[in-house]
């Protein structure tokens, strides 16, 4: 049992079913050894080019931004995925489980695209030219989920944690960085996070995160979504207040951090959340 006084607080947590879509935000949430249950548990997938459709694709996928998943009941561990709704930036209602589902989100995302659960083997993320910035501005594709679980669906790692206060310093909502963990506390730096790389964080009486690298952004926050506007002056923003050198890929603009689930169990909001321990830092890789 965790018992000593919480350094920090849940004040939010959010799931995303279906990869680049907006999601829900929940009371309570069993977080797994694969990341928050249900989260990116679907994504588009060009089946002809063994790609996955990610916002960071702005051209084709861009939209997928300002369409709404949502699942119509909750996800148990060790059950069947239950279906999605997707609400389509016109209204349009679709359930993942019809029949002509991939025909239907052909219309919006071009041909070939299928809607799938989990990431079948060698997918890949693709980037817009110069999408990332930095170093290695050039990179059109890497593999999906490098950092995490093989055949999950994130970018790069299964946790994606920022604070308040990194938020209040940028001026921003965290619609525009669609973390799974916001946390809340009366820390003075700026970017309290930053400070986690490298440690463990104890939230709630179970659950155990290791916080590997902050989060580099791209273009993708700038980009409108369901309740946003375009707004492309927040990669600036972002430069200008936190840049973070990663080590080989170079110094880039960062919010937030990824973690690790090292101890699964429920967490909520309200929960506790502390840094209990260090660990030997891993070189950067994304």
């Amino acid at each position: 049992m965790m018992t000593d006084a919480p350094e920090f607080r849940v004040s939010s947590l959010w799931r995303y079913p279906v990869k680049s879509m907006a999601g829900e935000e929940l009371e309570t949430v069993e977080v797994t050894d694969r990341g928050l249950n249900g989260d990116r548990a679907y994504a588009l997938v060009d089946a002809s080019t063994h790609k996955v459709g990610s916002a960071k694709n702005v051209k084709r996928f861009g939209d997928l931004l300002k369409c709404r998943a949502e699942f119509l009941t909750p996800p148990q561990d060790g059950a069947a995925l239950p279906p999605v709704r997707i609400t389509l930036p016109d209204g349009r209602e679709l359930l993942s489980s019809r029949p002509d589902i991939d025909a239907q989100l052909a219309l919006d995302f071009g041909s070939g695209i299928a809607l799938v659960a989990g990431a079948p083997e060698g997918l890949m993320l693709e980037f817009a030219a110069g999408t990332l910035g930095g170093k290695h501005s050039a990179t059109t594709q890497l593999p999906v989920s490098s950092g995490a679980a093989p055949g999950t669906l994130f970018n790069y790692a299964s946790v994606h944690l920022v604070t308040r206060r990194t938020l209040r310093v940028l001026g921003l909502e965290l619609q525009r960085f669609r973390p799974n963990i916001v946390i809340d506390g009366n820390d003075e730096a700026e970017f309290p996070e930053n400070d986690w790389v490298g440690r463990t964080l104890a939230i709630g009486t179970d659950v155990l995160l290791r916080v590997t690298i902050p989060c580099p952004r791209c273009v993708v926050p700038t980009l409108p979504r369901t309740d946003l506007p375009l707004d492309s002056g927040i990669l600036k923003t972002v430069a200008d207040l936190n840049t973070v050198n990663l080590g080989d890929f170079g110094d880039l603009p960062c919010v937030g951090v990824y973690a690790d689930v090292i101890r699964p169990g429920r967490i909520g909001r309200g929960d506790g959340v502390r840094v209990v321990e260090s660990f030997q830092k891993a070189v950067f890789r994304y």
